[in-house]
Order: structure tokens, then sequence, then C-alpha cells
């Protein structure tokens, strides 16, 4: 009976232990801010078979139906599209830049409007050095995030998120994407 009674009061011990650790973590989760906040924009300028000087993003992979200068139809299904695209602090492309976003991006459904990225932010300017790795998907709403999964320079192991909003769309050859990264891991 006395055993029983000490082992039911350590495990009502260690459950209430775990509770509270649990709440605990849970308040430092929610509270937690970023070490480093930053916007900039990229601009992207897909190459259509007349624009190769300004082109900083090209189709480098299309489905049987598709060509190398027009993305497909099926909402871009299948299409592969690389790119080197200036980095900004503000929404125009002929400010100074601080960098090149460099990657890819593919559209990989053809039943909704949708892509994945994976891409890094190469800084070079006087603010910042080194640069911020992203990938994940993008469902092209008005805001999404996709995750900041490491860096080099002064963004060494970074870990965060970003937040990607569509800035301009002209027709299928100009976009502007704003993005909004928060960092949570910084050396």
């Amino acid at each position: 009976m006395a055993t029983t009674r000490l082992i039911s009061t350590l495990v009502l011990c260690l459950l209430l232990l775990l509770s509270s650790s649990t709440a605990t973590h849970r308040r430092k989760i929610r509270s937690r801010r970023p070490c480093k906040q930053m916007v900039f924009y990229f601009h992207d300028i897909l190459y259509n078979g007349k624009n190769a000087k300004n082109a900083t993003s090209a189709i480098v992979g299309a489905p049987a139906w598709g060509n190398r200068t027009i993305l497909a139809g099926q909402n871009h299904f299948g299409n592969l599209v690389v790119f080197d695209d200036p980095i900004t602090l503000d929404n125009n492309l002929h400010s100074t830049r601080v960098g090149r976003a460099q990657g890819f991006y593919l559209y990989d459904r053809k039943d909704y409007f949708t892509a994945w990225l994976g891409f890094s932010f190469a800084f070079n300017s006087t603010q910042h050095r080194g640069s911020i790795t992203f990938a994940g998907p993008d469902p092209l709403n008005k805001t999404r995030d996709i995750s900041v999964i490491g860096g080099t320079g002064d963004f060494f192991m970074a870990r965060g998120i970003a937040t990607l909003m569509t800035d301009a769309v002209e027709g299928e050859v100009y976009f502007r994407l704003q993005v909004d990264i928060k960092l949570y891991e910084c050396w």
C-alpha cells in the first residue's frame, strides 16, 4: 500500500513537472522576438526571346507542350526557371543594389497556381556580407512564408522565416517581390 502511494505521488509529481515545463516552453516560443529583421526587394525579368540584354531569369525546363521562351499553360506546370536577380532596399529596380537573389523556382501543380522555391541572397554591400538561403513551397498568395534554412558570413547558420509579398507584376516578364526576413537564430 505504501509503495503504491509512493509510486502514485511520484507519477503525479512527474506529470506536474512536465506540464509546468511545457507551459514555460510554450510561453518562451510565443514571446520569442527575432534577433534580426530586414526587408529587401528582388526584381525578376524573365527572358521572353526578345529581352536577352535585360533578362535576369530564364526557363531552363519545360513540359512537352511548352517551350523555353513562354511560360506553359495550365498554371505554368512543369516550367523550371533559374534566376540571378538584383536585390534592392526599395522597390526601384534602378536603386543601389545590395546583392543578388540566385536560385530557381519550379511550377509544381497543374490544377493550381503554385511554385517551389530554392534560392539564396548573396550580399555584396558594405552593410551586409555573406548569404542567406531560403527554401519552400510558394502558393503564390498575396503573402506567404518560406523557411530561412541557413547562411554564411554575417548570417552564419541563420534560421528564421521570410514573408514574401508580390509587390508588382508586369505581364509574364517582370515581377518584384518584397521579402521581409525575420531571423530567430543569429550567431
